[in-house]
């Protein structure tokens, strides 16, 4: 081996899906005590590559070499046998288990021929104040918040000795505290001698904890670069060209109230929230984590129950957690959970577009299957959606493409308020731009949006208005000339606005750059 500090190599991968190149002669390397960065759009092949390694997939060609020695990967156990570790947005924990069950899951130490669960515990005790987190090996993995199962997760992998550790979008859920925390814990690893493979779609993550990064696009590798690189340099890279604006808003005169809620209220969740969204206007919602930011826009489309207050779309009154009447109203929304509440991830691109309006397209009991199939077609190819064809499954798409089609459905249904909770949360910087130029073609046709994000800056560039919550309620507004960080973050730890309690108190800031 040519570096003795060498811990993976990948040469010449290649690995295609019935009409895609997913990854075409890729080259990566990753020494001990590094943090290398996998940077690319959704859809360039950092999933493909990082579930090759876990054992997911297996390469057409190329080769994997773990220690100078050539390796095969053919499922899960082989990966954990070289000590290769994959942390995946998706969660991989079974929630009614206990924290300590699930590091040790399927390896459970035994005495006598049972589980020895003194020992389990005992040993998950140590990995987790290894990483420091403050929980039991006893509690439930449902009743952790997103921070912690993270945590869990690392630990986890900890469990298997991991040399090669893949993170893929760690902090895509996380708060800056949380955030500077998994910092700390993965500098530690570092200077243990682990080898990290990073994936994120946050720029400013890269010089703050990287050593090196590895651009992928359309499959290929572009560039392998500094951490210390500057941002432009790693988009252009990136997607193949600039960005000249990262947050293209086109303001617009606003005109009629679309949305109008007044004092809606949930006992302990949230209390006399009253705004209104006017067409052509995106109002943006700032907030700290438990502000009640989510549980009111959910309330707003129906999903959620409120006690008392009101809902109008251009005047009309909507009959409250009714999200049918909602969505015949006009009202759509785009989850934070695009997976687990935006999507049926096993069913086609064509049949996820043609959810909201599959009731308008049946007649006599059959749905006119070719009008929705026409329709699908022109939305997907106006949204630019990244597919072998309308028959592929969503679960197959990127990050990027899912989010095109979650809200391609809403366009379709021609929405007069569109609600869009955390839009970009795990995109690429190419993709988000899209996504933004998107929101201002639905302004400038005359449709209203709300939009939440934790992403402080995302809320100043894309909004006309921001509201801030505080507590459950609305601690103030601020004009899109008003509205900065300093002022949005001074409303939004006021206390001032009420002492409601939205079931958690923590006080981590929204993201900034």
């Amino acid at each position: 081996m040519s570096n003795p500090d060498e811990l993976l190599r990948i040469e010449g991968i290649r690995k295609t899906f019935p009409g895609v190149v997913a990854l075409d002669g890729v080259d990566f390397d990753l020494r001990r005590g590094e943090v290398h960065v996998l940077l690319g759009e959704n859809g360039a092949g950092k999933s493909t590559l990082i579930k090759m390694l876990s054992g997911a997939y297996r390469p057409d060609s190329g080769r994997v070499l773990v220690d100078g020695e050539e390796v095969r990967i053919h499922a899960a156990q082989d990966a954990e046998r070289l000590g290769i570790a994959t942390i995946y947005q998706e969660f991989n924990l079974v929630p009614d288990l206990t924290v300590a069950e699930n590091i040790f899951l399927g390896r459970q130490p035994r005495r006598f021929g049972m589980v020895d669960r003194k020992r389990m515990e005992a040993e998950a005790a140590v990995l987790l104040e290894r990483v420091g987190v403050n929980v039991s090996p006893r509690a439930r993995v449902r009743e952790l918040g997103i921070a912690r199962l993270q945590m869990v997760e690392i630990a986890k992998a900890l469990s298997l000795d991991a040399r090669v550790l893949i993170m893929d979008e760690p902090t895509a859920v996380l708060t800056s505290e949380e955030v500077d925390k998994l910092f700390r814990i993965v500098r530690q690893l570092r200077e243990d001698g682990v080898g990290i493979v990073f994936i994120t779609h946050h720029l400013e993550e890269i010089a703050a904890l990287g050593d090196r990064v590895t651009v992928l696009r359309d499959g290929k590798s572009v560039g392998q670069v500094p951490a210390s690189t500057p941002e432009d340099e790693l988009v252009r890279l990136m997607v193949g060209r600039s960005i000249e604006q990262q947050y293209p808003r086109a303001r617009a005169d606003a005109g009629e109230a679309l949305l109008s809620v007044r004092g809606l209220t949930r006992d302990g969740v949230f209390h006399d929230v009253s705004f209104e969204v006017r067409a052509g206007e995106v109002v943006g919602i700032a907030g700290l984590v438990g502000a009640g930011r989510t549980e009111v826009v959910r309330a707003v489309f129906g999903a959620d129950p409120y006690d008392t207050g009101s809902v109008h779309v251009a005047g009309a009154q909507v009959p409250r957690h009714d999200v049918g009447a909602a969505m015949t109203a006009g009202i759509g929304l785009v989850p934070e959970d695009r997976k687990g509440q935006g999507l049926v991830l096993d069913a086609s691109v064509e049949e996820n577009l043609g959810l909201v309006t599959m009731r308008a397209a049946t007649r006599g009991g059959l749905v006119d299957r070719k009008a929705q199939r026409t329709a699908a077609a022109r939305i997907a190819e106006q949204l630019g959606v990244r597919m072998a064809g309308l028959g592929q499954h969503v679960r197959t798409l990127s990050g990027g493409n899912q989010q095109k089609v979650v809200i391609g459905k809403w366009l379709l249904a021609n929405t007069k308020v569109l609600i869009l909770d955390e839009p970009t949360r795990g995109i690429d910087v190419g993709a988000k731009v899209e996504i933004y130029q998107l929101v201002n073609e639905l302004t400038a046709a005359g449709a209203a949006v709300l939009m939440i994000s934790s992403d402080l800056p995302e809320v100043l560039g894309m909004s006309d208005r921001v509201l801030v919550m505080a507590q459950g309620r609305i601690a103030g507004e601020l004009s899109a000339d008003e509205a900065t960080q300093d002022a949005v973050m001074a409303l939004a730890v006021s206390t001032n606005s009420g002492s409601t309690n939205t079931g958690n108190t923590e006080k981590e800031a929204p993201r900034g750059h």
